[in-house]
């Protein structure tokens, strides 16, 4: 292994680290003001402030690009609406960890490709394969183990629980469609949310929140107010960081080592969580949360490949196979192959009776079959239009 190699998987484990400390460190800090201080609005706020606030110079430093330009009619139509989505889904999760325990709140939110399946199905008639339908099976049973053997379970808690899940479901699918959209970096929307998020929604948390936490006495007359205030702050960075930390992971590696480092923040939450929050839990209900977090993995590791098998037929879709190339010659009159001349030109060229794909490593390649001994190379058209009106055919060997 080259050294430039260890230091990249130095630098991951570090990020990892960084992202599972920051991850766990908020969820667990979360519920401890919540347990004193029961305004999960205010909770919100706080985290898209910090977000509003800290992102803009980590983003300078880091060096990320203020591409795409977004307009006027698109902030109303999209931009403000994910804003809306994305204060109600994190005040949604504050609440679940308020009402229910944090292992299971995170339990629970193992339920997000189920409702992702179910969306990209109802807005955008996507079909899925029979591996990414299986996947949802360990989900959905593993959630059922949690909840029925969860000690401290809270009817109110699982609603907001699937609330929340269901809004970020909803999040993940149209902030893709915004960056394909627009082009704009996937740290600046981010940035642009928590800004139109906390300015947005700033009266409502005045009017909501802060008119009764002023004439909460116990929250007035609390002897550690200022120790309280600092844990507040505290939450509000460690979600930023662990913002930032996830992106930089997805930056590093591909889709399915981040849906591997992702499952296993996720197994790192419920451990810190069981250990320093000590809320009680039996065998049968940590099983259904592993359960339920091995079957996102298998979601993931099964929407990779599902999108790898539609990347290959898309840049080969008029490629055949046949190991006796000379029986395929010989044997058939018409062979398929490609009938417009985008296909040719997008997917590759024809050189000396050879025609190159565009592959990354150039490793295959399709020859253009000989019809007669006495073929003069001469004679072979330099257009993908000639080359179908002379009856020749491409395919892969």
């Amino acid at each position: 292994m080259k050294n430039q190699d260890i230091l990249h998987a130095l630098k991951l484990v570090i990020v990892c680290i960084m992202w599972y400390i920051s991850s766990a460190s908020g969820n667990v800090i979360g519920k401890l003001v919540l347990n004193e201080f029961p305004y999960p609005m205010t909770m919100t706020m706080v985290q898209l402030a910090s977000a509003a606030v800290y992102l803009g110079p980590i983003l300078s430093f880091m060096g990320v690009p203020k591409s795409g330009e977004i307009s006027r009619r698109y902030y109303l139509t999209m931009i403000i609406p994910l804003a809306f989505g994305k204060f109600v889904s994190s005040v949604s999760s504050h609440v679940s960890i308020w009402k229910v325990s944090v292992s299971y709140a995170h339990t629970v939110k193992a339920t997000l490709p189920l409702f992702t399946v179910i969306l990209m199905r109802l807005c955008f008639k996507e079909k899925q394969s029979l591996s990414v339908y299986f996947s949802l099976v360990p989900i959905i049973g593993g959630v059922l183990i949690a909840t029925v053997t969860e000690i401290a379970f809270d009817v109110i808690g699982l609603c907001s629980a699937l609330f929340a899940t269901l809004g970020f479901s909803l999040q993940t699918i149209f902030s893709k469609k915004t960056l394909k959209d627009t082009g704009v970096h996937h740290m600046n929307l981010l940035l642009i949310l928590s800004r139109y998020s906390t300015v947005c929604f700033l009266p409502f948390w005045l009017i909501l929140d802060v008119t009764r936490i002023v004439q909460d006495e116990n929250v007035l007359e609390h002897d550690n107010k200022l120790f309280a205030l600092g844990l507040i702050m505290l939450d509000g960075l460690f979600n930023m960081l662990q913002n930032v930390f996830a992106f930089t992971v997805l930056a590093m590696v591909n889709p399915l080592s981040y849906a591997v480092a992702n499952a296993t923040k996720r197994v790192v939450i419920i451990g810190a969580s069981l250990v320093l929050l000590r809320n009680p839990v039996t065998l049968m209900n940590v099983i259904g949360m592993l359960i339920a977090v091995f079957g996102v993995l298998l979601y993931n590791w099964a929407k990779y490949y599902q999108k790898l098998k539609a990347d290959r037929e898309r840049k080969l879709p008029f490629i055949q196979s046949e190991s006796d190339l000379q029986a395929l010659v010989h044997k058939q009159s018409s062979l398929p192959h490609s009938t417009t001349d985008s296909n040719l030109k997008e997917n590759g060229f024809v050189h000396n009776s050879v025609f190159l794909e565009n592959l990354n490593h150039m490793e295959q390649v399709s020859l253009i079959p000989v019809q007669s001994n006495d073929f003069d190379v001469r004679s072979i058209p330099e257009s993908p239009r000639e080359l179908h009106s002379r009856g020749h055919h491409v395919f892969h060997v």
